[in-house]
């Protein structure tokens, strides 16, 4: 096992008594507690660590926290198998396993490294302009491209771990822990105020952790350690580490993702690897720091290459030098003390070259007292070496030697969160950057977030916010004094975008992590994409994981330069959430699989399994496709039932679905403006068929209404629809009309249903009824009448939904598997049958159901037209008005029958005109339910078809291009069997 050469002798904040054992690319290698992989990887001397996203360039490590645009890798394995993962923000554990990604065949020698070479032929959209011929090859180019681009490719395995969520609610909310978010975290719970202090780092300090200053005459840790003690003291606070706050929404909602278990090989048990928090509170400070952005030159890329910020970081902090003879290459101050605290732990530092023509004297006499030459007015053009930095060239031909260097372009305030709610930053020519200008209701902003680049002021603001967010929550206590620095105040910094242009000959990264250049951004606005949203789009600049944390404010000065205009004018582009990559798992939580929406049971679900049953889930529920004897296939069980039900009598659980009690002096009323057909003639004792719509005039549901009592009306809805139905009913009574007297409940779950259909139903029926009348007289189509089966009573319904004769009966739900067995035990032939025979059944007789109520269509796209009442009001009557929805040419329902007779018809297909195969086709209309008619002989299905009645009779092609399908059909009437209702009368 290798050890670990760049490892420095003493200091940082890793825990050196013990040995941390890793992989990266299969090669075993150490690090210690406290390290991140990036900083273990940088003390065994591995700088290769990725390829880069278009080019395939090879790349190390920039960044040191969440900025990092290169280092992203895939960890662990199997199920935990997690791409696209910053390296610099993975801390150590024993067993670690990481490897590179985008790479053919390795990391060390990439075949598609070659694209580098062809870039002038793959500008930015050139898969646009170039792959337009053949019309078909897409399939093909798309592939190969995907294959040679991207990044990560995500596992194909069950993930075995678990993701919570959990919701928090407090006065002030603090994003970040540094110098500002401390301090307003303790002036604002000095106030009195409840405080959650969020960061996503595993210590709280944020840039204080790597640097050397001092707070209220003490070293800076001393001060973070005192604070997080007062803090975590304190009842009213509640502080989480590793917890990035992503997403800021409406209403003081903030989300935020809390790695839990990420920093372990696996979650403990009962314990979640993610957390999901949603958290509101009544004010928000923004804290979160500002981060060190990069300068564009040629070859800017090359691993060795990182933000000064970076190795200051991984010397202080991680022990790690990142280099043994690096150049530093500023335009601002703030790269000095990096310089400096590499020369403090015995680097060698070859040269600080400043762009600045003259820097102030304490910043040369430093550099003088440390050894380090000084080069002003010194412009960096670009860098040499084959894999990783070997010298660095300068403005005018020179050259210097090196083995690493740092740079620091100034510093972007992290003003994402603001952005999310749509505060646009402007550009401060003070700090050249973006910084906040208006904020949303509710937020604060202190500290390097809103441009202040000294600790000073981070630390004065940060109190100030954190004072002013408890007042706002009514906490006005005023103890206490804001924490005070002796830090030099930084001088001022000048723009530096990139190198000139007479020097521009190689590639100049502005985006590493999208591999956009310079000339990418010059050929958008040759190409008129010169509005910062299409510059985005067409180049990708700011996209992916980076959300532009380095790239942004570079390509936006470039592109001002470039329409001679000033980075205000220009403008930014919006950031939105994530902040950072959020694991789908810690999206969904726990509501996956089988939790995602609690699995529904009839009260027959039992009786189902124990006989054959094979189920399926329908919506919410588990209900039987069909009954399986022993030696059945599927297709000859379904096919069995469906020819029972019509030449005798089967039984089908239909306890799922939708009924509803509504009862109260205006229970007609509200029924009455809810449904789009009459019901003030339903007399009690007898049901109706009803069609309820949509605001908008399309159809919400059909159903049943049936009349119990003089008050009391009880509901049948499908069962898709059932709870929104529901939620139709209880909105209109409480909020549109709460004068009505009228209450709506859901007694679903309080009644089984079975539904008895064929002709022989009433045979069985009398056989089985122990108290009440099922004859023509006592039961008539329609009818409603309260019965009992030996000891259970009923409530019994003729109604068909498969065109037999018919009859659904409601039982208490405790009693339905009695009342089931009575009925198979009546001593006649009767046949259980599922979802696939029902599903049948009422294709034949061309009723609709779920593929034909999607939402589009309206009573008379189902030929349901007649039932609309013309002499009341009811919602959706004023929009189902529109002359559109009167159109002829309208998609309105049909059956189809294959040409051939055997051909099985695609639910889903599109219907098109005979010969029309070539793209771009003109769909005339789509397959909504289909199947195999056994009844029949043939193949049937129903669809939705423009111009119906002009094309009643036609041939017509349904076309599945995804499966290489195209039947050619008849267009028929949608009532297959039994067009004139005779099968529902008894004989």
């Amino acid at each position: 096992m290798a050890s670990q050469p760049w490892r420095l002798a003493s200091g940082g904040a890793i825990d050196r008594t013990r040995t941390l054992r890793f992989t990266f690319d299969g090669r075993e290698l150490q690090g210690h507690p406290g390290d991140t992989l990036a900083s273990a990887l940088l003390a065994n001397g591995v700088r290769l660590v990725a390829r880069s996203f278009k080019y395939h360039r090879p790349r190390g490590i920039f960044g040191c926290g969440p900025e990092e645009p290169n280092a992203l890798v895939r960890l662990r394995r199997a199920g935990r198998a997690e791409p696209n993962t910053r390296s610099t923000m993975i801390e150590l554990f024993e067993g670690l396993e990481a490897e590179s990604q985008n790479r053919h065949p390795s990391l060390e020698f990439d075949f598609a490294a070659v694209g580098q070479w062809l870039a002038p032929l793959t500008p930015p959209g050139f898969y646009y302009k170039t792959f337009m011929w053949p019309r078909g090859g897409w399939p093909f180019y798309g592939h190969w491209l995907r294959r040679l681009g991207g990044m990560g490719t995500a596992g194909r395995l069950p993930d075995p771990d678990r993701y919570d969520q959990r919701y928090a609610h407090c006065d002030v909310l603090v994003v970040g822990s540094g110098p500002a978010g401390l301090a307003a975290a303790q002036a604002a719970l000095g106030a009195g105020a409840s405080v959650m202090l969020v960061d996503e780092r595993d210590a709280l300090g944020g840039h204080l952790l790597h640097a050397q200053a001092r707070i209220d005459g003490a070293p800076a840790s001393k001060w973070i350690a005192a604070s997080e003690a007062r803090l975590a003291a304190h009842p009213k606070v509640r502080i989480l580490r590793r917890a990035t706050a992503f997403g800021c929404y409406d209403h003081g909602h903030v989300a935020l993702l809390e790695r839990v278990a990420d920093h372990l090989p696996a979650p403990r048990p009962n314990q979640p690897r993610q957390r999901l928090w949603n958290v509101r509170a009544r004010r928000i400070v923004v804290a979160a720091g500002a981060i060190e952005r990069p300068i564009v030159f040629n070859d800017n890329d090359r691993p060795g290459i990182m933000l000064a910020s970076a190795a200051r970081a991984y010397v202080n902090r991680y022990a790690v030098a990142p280099g043994r003879n690096p150049i530093v290459y500023t335009n601002n101050d703030s790269a000095y003390a990096a310089a400096l605290d590499l020369a403090r732990v015995g680097i060698r530092v070859r040269a600080l070259l400043d762009s600045r023509a003259a820097v102030a004297p304490r910043l040369s006499a430093a550099m003088q007292q440390a050894g380090i030459e000084l080069r002003t007015g010194c412009v960096v053009s670009g860098v040499r070496g084959a894999r990783a930095v070997e010298d660095v060239l300068l403005d005018g031909g020179k050259s210097l030697d090196c083995d690493a260097l740092f740079v620091s372009g100034g510093w972007n305030p992290s003003v994402h969160l603001l952005c999310h709610l749509g505060a646009r930053p402007r550009y401060d020519e003070a700090i050249h950057s973006v910084k906040p200008a208006t904020l949303p209701p509710g937020f604060h902003v202190a500290g390097g977030a809103a441009g202040s680049l000294s600790l000073a002021r981070a630390l004065d603001e940060g109190w100030r916010a954190g004072r002013e967010a408890a007042a706002a929550c009514g906490c006005t206590d005023e103890s206490g004094t804001a924490p005070r620095t002796e830090a030099e105040e930084p001088c001022g910094a000048e723009p530096l975008w990139d190198i000139p242009r007479a020097a521009r000959d190689g590639k100049a990264f502005v985006d590493l992590q999208n591999d956009v250049t310079y000339r990418d951004i010059e050929l958008a606005h040759r190409e008129n994409f010169r509005s910062v949203e299409h510059l985005k789009r067409l180049t990708a600049l700011g996209m992916g994981t980076d959300q532009g944390k380095t790239s942004n404010v570079n390509g936006l000065a470039i592109m001002a330069r470039l329409r001679g205009e000033a980075i205000d004018a220009v403008g930014t582009t919006a950031f939105r959430p994530p902040y950072t990559p959020v694991a789908f798992g810690a999206l969904a939580g726990r509501e996956r699989g089988e939790h995602l929406i609690p699995v529904r049971r009839t009260p027959l679900h039992a009786w189902h399994l124990a006989h054959g049953a094979l189920m399926t889930s329908a919506g919410h529920w588990m209900r039987p496709r069909a009954y399986l004897r022993p030696g059945e296939s599927f297709d000859g069980a379904w096919q069995r039932e469906t020819r029972a039900v019509r030449g005798a009598v089967g039984i089908c659980d239909v306890s799922t679905l939708g009924k509803i009690d509504v009862q109260g002096p205006d229970a007609l009323e509200l029924l009455e403006r809810v449904y789009c057909n009459g019901l003030r003639s339903l007399q009690v004792g007898r049901a109706r068929y009803g069609l309820m719509l949509r605001e908008d005039g399309m159809v919400l549901d059909d159903g049943t209404t049936s009349r119990i009592g003089e008050q009391h009306y009880f509901i049948t809805t499908t069962t898709a629809n059932a709870a929104r139905v529901l939620q139709h009913l209880e909105y209109y009574a409480q909020m549109v009309w709460p004068e009505l007297r009228v209450h709506v409940a859901s007694v679903s779950d309080q009644w089984g249903q079975i539904a008895a259909a064929g002709p022989r139903s009433r045979d069985l029926l009398a056989r089985v009824v122990s108290r009440g009348q099922v004859d023509e007289a006592a039961l008539p189509f329609l009818g409603v009448v309260d019965a009992a089966i030996g000891p259970v009573p009923v409530r019994i319904f003729r109604i068909s939904y498969s065109g037999e004769l018919a009859y659904e009966i409601a039982v208490p739900s405790r009693n339905t598997e009695t009342v089931w067995s009575a009925l198979l035990g009546a001593g006649l032939e009767v046949t259980p049958y599922g979802l696939e025979a029902l599903g049948t059944l009422r294709i034949e007789k061309g009723h609709v159901a779920g593929g034909e109520l999607d939402g589009r269509t309206t009573p008379a796209d189902l030929g349901l037209g007649r039932m609309v009442s013309r002499t009341k009001r009811f919602v959706g009557a004023r929009m189902l008005g529109r002359v559109a929805l009167a159109d002829p040419q309208r998609r309105a329902l049909v059956g189809l029958e294959p040409l051939d007779g055997k051909s099985l018809i695609r639910a889903g297909a599109q219907l098109v005109e005979p010969g029309e195969r070539t793209p771009p086709v003109a769909m005339l209309g789509h397959v909504s339910s289909a199947t195999y008619s056994p009844t029949l002989g043939r193949p049937i299905a129903l669809g939705l078809l423009a111009g119906a009645a002009s094309r009643m009779g036609r041939t017509l092609v349904a076309a599945a291009p995804l499966l290489n399908e195209a039947v050619e059909v008849k267009v028929v009437s949608p009532a297959f069997y039994d067009p004139e209702g005779l099968r529902m009368k008894p004989t």
